[in-house]
């Protein structure tokens, strides 16, 4: 059965969520948090409808209300949970290819829920499926087009990211031209209407969802396309959105990428010389790139390092009373305006801040210099704690002290899958390449298998990095 991971219950659409086993989560959810009403909203993957229909079925086998939003980006849905003072149900693989699906539950208060209470929920689940719902069979007819969505949530939406820009946010980016990649997502609709209110020209590329198209070759993950649409258009910048539009890659004007590390930086340079970057610091996952680090504490800036996962970055940032926070892969979050990453809003910030300050991308995004950043992903025969490992921590510590302030190292287990993953971080590429192999090396040595997974990861690659 599958359990909630890092960002809830997630697999392959057809065999890990089938009718049933959704009909259970959503009675588990009912009971728990023992709501009116849920918010459901979903991406444009061809399994969404259904696994929305059973979802809402479970629901209503509680007495409570299924609210349909339709398609709707992840932070839009958060969004409107958190202003109607309702808790959602977010039916999305975000990223993930087409044939995955998942559910995310986020509370009233538009924020993920707290372990305990997804333990209560997956405990509930357990005996909900086991007993009952796993010896019948539901078969479900959408009762909402595919890719229909509420429109007063995205209006109000919509009304909330023009707010956040200077000014009236009406005519805020006038005369920016961008290109915008949605994906064949959540974004689809919403993302090229948001630029364009905002004042913006847009180019739109990936927004004809088919249910199997989406983050299929486009988006964040694939942003090539994109970075040629840029030069050839002569744009100002494009902005790549991942599925369910929580995360966003930017490009330059010359048609470089611009990750997450370099959009925090540029954003929390210029927050903290307008004043606006609360207690002088942002919360950051150990994978943001010591570029990143080495840039922001010249200019006075700290940085808060957290593990893995928007989670923990939230969590940081609340513990802290921080505005800005986020990951490599794009995923950031401004908690003045959002309570979890939001792809839109961080690319509106983007383009308002290459507006205001008369600056191209690239010469913002340069105020940071990447360090040569290597990720391998090692398959091992089984999930595994790395300090199982006398031998692999021996070689981590010796790795450490050869690249002494020069570099970082981070051997970590994935905690959804049979892989170790290693990180080296060195002013030199050949330097972290030597370093990973040679480490890479150990944890085969140590843990078996020793067929390398996604393979690596260079500097300046978007990629699934913040993976778990």
């Amino acid at each position: 059965m599958l359990r909630f991971g890092t960002d809830g219950v997630r697999g392959d659409a057809d065999n890990d969520l089938p009718n049933r086993f959704v009909v259970a989560l959503g009675r588990a959810v009912a009971r728990v948090l023992a709501p009116e009403r849920v918010l459901v909203g979903r991406d444009t993957r061809a399994s969404g409808p259904r696994i929305e229909a059973a979802l809402t079925a479970g629901l209503d086998s509680e007495v409570v209300e299924a609210v349909s939003l339709g398609v709707l980006p992840t932070p839009a849905i958060a969004f409107v949970a958190a202003t109607r003072g309702v808790p959602a149900a977010i039916v999305s693989a975000s990223h993930n290819r087409w044939s995955d699906n998942g559910v995310k539950v986020i509370g009233a208060d538009g924020r993920k829920l707290a372990d305990g209470i997804e333990a209560a929920i997956e405990a509930e689940l357990e005996v909900e499926f086991g007993s009952t719902w796993d010896r019948r069979t539901f078969e479900y007819e959408p009762t909402a087009p595919a890719f229909a969505a509420d429109p007063a949530a995205a209006d109000s939406y919509v009304a909330h990211l023009l707010s956040t820009l200077d000014g009236d946010g009406l005519d805020g980016l006038a005369g920016l031209d961008i290109v915008l990649d949605c994906a064949n997502g959540a974004g689809f609709e919403v993302g090229p209407r948001v630029l364009r209110d905002a004042g913006a020209r847009v180019h739109v590329v990936h927004a004809a969802p088919d249910g199997r198209n989406i983050n299929d070759g486009c988006g964040s993950t694939y942003p090539g396309l994109l970075q040629r649409a840029v030069v050839e258009r002569g744009a100002a910048l494009g902005l790549a959105l991942d599925g369910d539009g929580d995360r966003v890659i930017a490009v330059d004007e010359r048609g470089e990428l611009v990750d997450g590390d370099e959009i925090m930086t540029m954003t929390a340079i210029d927050m903290h010389e307008r004043g606006a970057l609360r207690n002088g610091a942002l919360a950051v996952s150990v994978m943001s790139n010591l570029g990143l680090r080495r840039a922001l504490r010249s200019r006075g800036i700290d940085v808060v390092e957290t593990p893995v996962g928007d989670r923990h970055v939230v969590a940081a940032m609340q513990a802290r009373g921080l505005v800005l926070g986020g990951e490599q892969s794009g995923h950031i979050v401004f908690s003045e305006y959002a309570t979890t990453g939001d792809g839109l809003l961080t690319g509106l910030r983007i383009a308002e801040l290459v507006r205001r300050t008369n600056r191209p991308l690239s010469s913002l995004a340069a105020q940071m210099t990447r360090v040569p950043q290597v990720l391998v992903n090692v398959k091992v025969a089984r999930r595994v704690e790395v300090n199982e490992s006398v031998a692999l921590a021996q070689a981590v510590r010796a790795v450490e002290s050869e690249l002494g302030e020069s570099g970082r190292v981070l051997v970590r287990g994935s905690g959804t899958e049979p892989l170790v993953r290693v990180m080296i971080e060195a002013d030199a590429q050949s330097v972290a390449d030597a370093a990973a192999d040679r480490l890479r090396r150990v944890v085969i040595s140590e843990f078996g298998s020793g067929d390398d997974g996604s393979g690596r990861l260079g500097a300046g690659e978007p990629g699934n990095a913040e993976q778990p």
